[in-house]
């Protein structure tokens, strides 16, 4: 008899730190209180990060305070810590001389 696992495991980010993408490009961080099967999150402390004015798939530097939010686990694209993270550039990316 096999146990189903789930495929991501938040149980680790409980009280941590984590930016959370969601469908329709809107990006959240604050820190993880509780979350279900469903991947329905519960976010305290959270700021969004708008979207620049001139070029909607770019954010800026903007953001703004929102407290405490639930985000619906429908909409949830990506979850990652805060901390122990880096951005790197692409490897892909052709750069144009």
């Amino acid at each position: 008899m096999s146990r189903k696992e789930n495929a991501l495991d938040l149980a680790k980010f409980v009280d941590k730190g984590v930016r959370v993408k969601l469908a329709g490009g809107r990006e959240v961080e604050g820190v993880l209180k509780g979350y279900d099967q469903l991947l329905n999150l519960v976010l305290d402390q959270t700021t969004e990060y708008l979207r620049d004015k001139d070029d909607p798939s770019r954010i800026s530097n903007d953001t703004r305070k929102l407290g405490l939010t639930v985000c619906r686990g429908t909409a949830v694209m990506m979850v990652s810590p805060t901390s122990g993270t880096q951005e790197i550039s692409n490897p892909f990316e052709e750069h144009i001389e």
